[in-house]
């Protein structure tokens, strides 16, 4: 089968023919994949940033995001079958350890993560596990929702974490409207009544963010933390959610943060700096992301359903890979990009 392969870091990877997954566990699904969604983790994981955290073995298959038709299953596995639509949550768990018996699956003791740690899903076919598998309902095509899997639940458990500081009257500023900050955008206004100022550099991204539920867009040209600063008399937002996490976007959530107030770091490849005395005598906090459960997933793919959450998206043939990467560095690309395999078909 084509997969898109890493071979050494700091160079692209490249699309080659390797062996099919096969059904070697009574709990495995392989999957043929519709749609595999390309994320910026994808260029820092080129770019070697996850190497000391991953070491993976390479060369190894790229992608985290993941959806399509069930193509076998283990003799375990009742609840699915050959043909079933499903997008698949990133990690593959254990089911036995406390994170896992407690539905924080994110946290398991014995997890792999697909397309970071083991082969990933930018192939014909994908293994995982069927703890990790949801069925899409009838009509949902893979490719459209792929990138759900990990930006879209990325976003929706930052803002599922975030709902208990959103009361009504309260401000949540989101910075970057791109491939996370869009699905963060229209989980904030279909879960919360808060007020939703988004930032962004581009003006089109801006113009989008509007329909998608903003109440207040404001340019990031230097003067941005003033302005926000300005739509809350000074006192900045109850929560910032840091779609960026680089290029200044972290230093600017923090400052933005009000007394109490959280920084969420959903984007990453920066570093934040922040004082302790800043941290105690304002009682602010600083509060990872990471993905989300495999129940988190379920209720997105509901909002999904619904109408409620909707992801621009651009489809890229699997061998483009490269071009796709190429629009993603350059900010061309808006929305999240999306491989399709040329064997996709349901």
């Amino acid at each position: 089968m084509k997969a898109v392969r890493l071979h050494r870091y700091e160079v692209r990877p490249v699309v080659e023919d390797v062996a099919e997954p096969v059904v070697t566990h009574p709990l495995d699904v392989v999957v043929r994949v519709g749609g595999a969604g390309l994320c910026r983790t994808d260029l820092h994981i080129v770019e070697g940033q996850w190497a000391p955290k991953s070491n993976v073995a390479l060369p190894y298959t790229l992608g985290h995001e993941n959806a399509g038709w069930v193509h076998a299953v283990g003799s375990a596995v009742e609840h699915l079958k050959p043909g079933d639509a499903v997008i698949l949550h990133p990690l593959v768990t254990c089911g036995f350890c406390r994170a896992c018996r407690a539905g924080d699956d994110v946290h398991c003791e014995a997890q792999a993560f697909p397309g970071i740690d083991s082969d990933g899903g930018m192939a014909e076919l994908i293994k995982t596990s069927a703890r990790s598998v949801v069925k899409l309902r009838p009509g949902v095509e893979p490719a459209a929702v792929a990138a759900l899997a990990d930006a879209g639940l990325t976003a929706y458990h930052a803002v599922k974490k975030a709902l208990p500081l959103l009361h009504p009257g309260s401000t949540c500023v989101v910075t970057g409207a791109g491939g996370l900050g869009h699905l963060g955008i229209q989980c904030l206004r279909a879960m919360s009544a808060t007020r939703i100022v988004v930032l962004d550099r581009n003006e089109e991204a801006l113009a989008l963010a509007r329909g998608w539920g903003a109440d207040e867009t404001v340019v990031v040209d230097g003067s941005h933390v003033d302005r926000v600063l300005e739509l809350t008399d000074g006192k900045g937002a109850e929560v910032v959610l840091d779609f960026v996490g680089e290029r200044g976007a972290e230093r600017d959530a923090w400052t933005m943060t009000r007394r109490a107030g959280s920084d969420f770091v959903i984007g990453y490849g920066g570093t934040v700096d922040v004082p302790t005395i800043d941290v105690i005598s304002t009682e602010r906090n600083v509060i990872g992301n990471l993905v989300g459960s495999y129940n988190d997933l379920v209720e997105l793919m509901a909002l999904a359903a619904d109408g409620r959450v909707e992801m621009l998206t651009h489809t890229y043939p699997l061998d483009a890979v490269n071009d796709a990467m190429d629009d993603l560095e350059a900010g061309r690309l808006r929305g999240r990009g999306i491989l399709v395999p040329a064997t996709s078909g349901g």
